[in-house]
């Protein structure tokens, strides 16, 4: 199978934007019984974008999501698929790795999806037990990115847009599973004639193939109040991205920066919120082990659970 590498992930960097031994003793005989470790406690809570780990995942998945469960964390995001597998493994693989840990893998990340392989990465996500397919920018070659003055953007119209997530949309149902699309500023943002691209998903695609996963951060860094949009558009946000806006606009870990997430967690209901996920483009020197412990920190903080 050709290599399907998550490009749209890479224009982003563009921007600057075990076991335990238990021993009892009956006369001289000691009996061991050794069970493997579950690092998920029940008092873990929230998710975690891989994206964020995406150094340490490259080079070691499985230490890296050990430590991921260790920091309370209950479930992930992927953002990696290549040959068939997410960060080396195979769907079953990594579906049965995540439970020994007790994790789950929730949603991932699929920029890379095409109409010819659709079928393929839709089997392989439902193959992982992962429940939504997002496409994190407009797919197929639509997606942009402009080096001078370092904005994102996409070619092509946003009702080709629509037709391109209907359609997939409309597969993942089929199969099973949810289709997200992620934002980033510019949907937000009037194109030349007026038009809101995130507006328009909202009308024109289909509420039944169609959901939005909202990434606080990009509503935010658009001038964008969340909440208009939550009343506009209620129940279709169905996934957050939770990532923090310093004083500087760049990312911070949860609880550092200037977003209020409290107000905006009132409103969960109306959004349709059902999970959220902790994701910090880049720390900024910050070890990003380090920020995501500082950011589920912050997650308990604000009244995330």
């Amino acid at each position: 199978m050709k290599k399907h590498l998550n490009l749209s992930i890479s224009f982003l960097l563009a921007l600057s934007l075990g076991f335990t031994a238990c021993s009892s003793k009956t006369g001289s005989e000691e009996v061991i019984e050794t069970v493997e470790e579950t690092q998920v406690g029940p008092s873990s809570f929230g998710g975690l974008a891989l994206y964020t780990l995406r150094d340490s995942m490259a080079k070691d998945p499985k230490g890296t999501l050990q430590a991921v469960a260790a920091d309370g964390y209950a479930y992930v995001e992927t953002a990696n698929y290549e040959d068939g597998k997410f960060y080396g493994m195979t769907p079953t693989e990594l579906k049965s790795y995540l439970e020994s840990l007790g994790l789950t893998a929730k949603s991932a990340h699929m920029g890379m999806v095409n109409m010819e392989n659709a079928d393929q990465l839709i089997a392989d996500v439902k193959a992982a037990g992962i429940e939504y397919f997002v496409i994190p920018v407009p797919p197929m070659g639509m997606f942009t990115f402009d080096q001078a003055t370092r904005s994102m953007g996409m070619k092509g119209t946003p009702d080709e847009l629509v037709t391109i997530m209907n359609t997939l949309g409309e597969k993942c149902t089929k199969a099973g599973i949810k289709l997200l699309y992620h934002n980033h500023d510019f949907e937000f943002k009037a194109m030349a004639d007026g038009t809101i691209i995130e507006e328009l998903l909202l009308e024109k695609c289909n509420p039944e193939f169609v959901n939005f996963q909202m990434d606080l951060f990009w509503v935010t860094k658009a001038g964008v109040d969340p909440l208009t949009y939550f009343e506009k558009y209620p129940g279709r946000f169905i996934a957050w991205h939770v990532k923090d806006m310093n004083e500087e606009g760049n990312f911070a870990p949860v609880g550092t920066g200037t977003i209020d997430f409290k107000r905006i967690l009132a409103e969960k209901d109306k959004s349709g919120m059902e999970f959220y996920l902790v994701e910090q483009d880049q720390t900024f020197g910050l070890d990003p082990l380090e920020a995501i412990k500082i950011s589920h920190a912050g997650l308990e903080e604000i009244g995330f659970k």
